[in-house]
């Protein structure tokens, strides 16, 4: 794939649906943006990922991180390409709350090297408020 085509938000949206695992599909994610290194993605908050805490459960969000980072890499390279996440780093910032909207992600890799890449996530609530921050390492095998 050329960068022309990787950041199409169709192809964008069909890379993530054939090759992150079943589990990761079950979060329903969605591509509402693409462009070579910069992914945004719309995580809904549904009951199966909140906590008895009644806020979106932090796995959640550092699995939807680790996803969107995928993209991002692969909008960059230009396309698909056997990775492998080194480091994923979040800090929490804010709770978001287990009726709200859908969570944003917005993914920017950093530095795409020769081995390893490196990035940072972005989670903002439907308020628009940053809710978590993720900086990551990837490994391109």
């Amino acid at each position: 794939m050329d960068n022309t085509t990787v950041t199409d938000i169709a192809d964008m949206q069909h890379l993530l649906d054939t090759v992150v695992s079943d589990w990761v599909k079950a979060l329903a994610l969605r591509v509402v943006e693409a462009r070579a290194g910069e992914v945004v993605l719309a995580l809904p908050v549904t009951p199966l990922h909140v906590h008895g805490g009644g806020v979106l459960c932090g796995q959640t969000l550092m699995a939807a991180a680790d996803t969107a980072m995928i993209l991002a890499i692969s909008s960059q390279i230009g396309g698909f390409r056997a990775m492998t996440t080194v480091q994923l780093q979040t800090s929490f910032l804010r709770p978001v709350a287990g009726n709200s909207g859908p969570v944003r992600l917005v993914a920017r890799v950093l530095r795409a090297g020769k081995s390893l890449v490196f990035g940072e996530i972005e989670a903002f609530d439907s308020a628009g408020r940053l809710a978590a921050h993720s900086t990551t390492t990837y490994a391109l095998l």
